[in-house]
């Protein structure tokens, strides 16, 4: 797979480079890939410390993948799209996306090893096959899932340059002021609660584009445009400009909706295989209906 340097990552190292593909994991797992030659830069083996310039070519060969952990499970999906490369699903409220502890399965990874029969991309490890981004347990919605390697590589560039567009619905707790608002503030770890994201000096960048749709008396339905996607972003922005998600026990409180009142509603992407523009639409699910229908 071949990725085009964006002007944004000029001057970067090429091993930090390579894992601001979300498809490649870790670090140390795009240093392993340097170090076993399988990384070149304009047809040139280069080490890990090169630093990369707008428009370089770099040309990535990644190993064989491993045997996944995930048991496939018959678990129920809404699949909007699908071809041999990729598929879009929304994802019900409720479902964790991967393994992880105190969720070892009925996964979404686990649906999908059933679904594609073990055909998911190997990129993101043996408990993340196919997963090229995530939502929360609790937030439904719009992803992608990559079956092959290659496609992998190509929507996760995609997600590197900004370039995916990812749009959702939100109820958020009081009158949000702004018809449209640009929150542009760093997320990083909580300071003293390392479970939970937190606006901080010397985060990764995060910026959401906020538009008000409705607003009721005590809340207001927005739509939010990520062009970052960190963890929780528009839970952690929203609460740190004074509004949080309807329904949010981490960032707000606990309203009695059995979670937030968020869901991905939009999603545009060029194929990474057939160069088309593909935009998908998922209508607001019941729980959301219901929740802004008491409102």
């Amino acid at each position: 797979m071949v990725i085009i340097v964006p002007s944004a990552k000029g001057g970067e190292r090429l091993d930090v480079f390579l894992t601001s593909i979300e498809g490649i994991p870790t670090r140390s797992f795009a240093q392993k890939l340097l170090a076993e030659e399988l990384v070149t830069c304009n047809s040139k083996v280069l080490n890990k410390k090169y630093k990369v310039n707008a428009g370089d070519e770099i040309s990535i060969t990644l190993p064989e993948p491993k045997p996944y952990n995930a048991i496939p499970q018959e678990i129920s999906l809404d699949i909007i799209y699908e071809d041999a490369h990729l598929l879009v699903i929304n994802k019900q409220r409720g479902l964790v996306v991967h393994p992880a502890a105190g969720n070892w399965d009925g996964t979404l990874v686990n649906a999908l090893m059933h679904h594609c029969k073990g055909e998911l991309s190997g990129i993101g490890g043996v408990m993340r096959p196919g997963i090229v981004h995530r939502l929360d347990k609790d937030t439904s919605g719009l992803m992608v899932v990559a079956k092959n390697d290659a496609a992998h590589i190509g929507l996760s560039a995609q997600l590197a340059d900004k370039t995916m567009s990812r749009v959702y619905a939100a109820v958020c707790i009081g009158n949000f002021p702004y018809e449209k608002l640009k929150i542009d503030a760093p997320i990083g770890r909580h300071p003293v609660n390392r479970q939970k994201m937190a606006v901080v000096q010397g985060g990764k960048p995060a910026v959401t584009y906020v538009e008000t749709l409705e607003r009721f008396k005590k809340h207001t339905l927005v739509s939010a445009r990520l062009t970052t996607g960190r963890t929780h972003q528009i839970r952690v922005h929203m609460a740190h400009v004074g509004y949080p998600v309807l329904g949010d026990e981490v960032y707000g409180r606990n309203t009695g909706t059995g979670g937030q009142i968020l869901h991905a509603k939009e999603l545009a992407f060029v194929h990474p295989v057939t160069w088309e523009s593909r935009v998908f639409t998922a209508p607001l699910p019941d729980y959301f209906v219901a929740a802004v229908d008491k409102l």
